[in-house]
């Protein structure tokens, strides 16, 4: 009998909650914001509750000069890469939380985070696109949507919830 009281006390069904994280590779608040906060947070909650949004630009320029130099230009290449070639979410975020939680963004990634999160990835298809016109038609995109924040984001990292 009480359990079929419980099951009229469950909370309405909502819609998840859209969280864009706008961010550097490098930057150390936004890493300890990635690593320290969004993704246990992200890890606790049930799925649907909180779809995410990862925009690794932040203050770059459109030449894709970067706040902290060429390495985190690479490293928001690598991220942004590894985004589209894995399209799944739960698939790259622990890929991106293990190479943000490391020593080092941009050499991490096959020897350690891809090799325990997703090896079935291929690194070559990742690689290709770092040094192609796939990425830089990507970081061109992520350029646009940093661009397009209205209010215009002032720092990183930027969080916008719900639009």
């Amino acid at each position: 009998q009480a359990e079929s009281r419980c099951a009229n006390l469950l909370p309405p069904p909502a819609s998840p909650v859209e969280l864009s994280l706008f961010y550097e590779s490098l930057c150390p608040a936004c890493r300890e914001f990635l690593v320290k906060q969004l993704f246990p947070t992200w890890m606790l909650l049930p799925k649907a509750a909180l779809n995410v949004t990862l925009v690794p630009y932040g203050n770059a320029q459109w030449q894709f000069q970067c706040q902290h130099g060429p390495e985190e230009c690479l490293g928001n290449m690598i991220e942004t890469c590894l985004m589209n070639e894995a399209k799944n979410f739960s698939t790259y975020f622990p890929i991106i939380f293990c190479l943000e939680s490391g020593s080092s963004v941009t050499k991490n990634l096959e020897a350690q985070c891809l090799q325990i999160y997703a090896p079935q990835l291929d690194r070559g298809r990742i690689d290709a696109c770092v040094q192609g016109a796939v990425g830089v038609a990507l970081m061109h995109r992520n350029a646009q949507l940093t661009q397009a924040l209205d209010p215009p984001h002032n720092y990183v990292p930027w969080i916008l919830i719900n639009g």
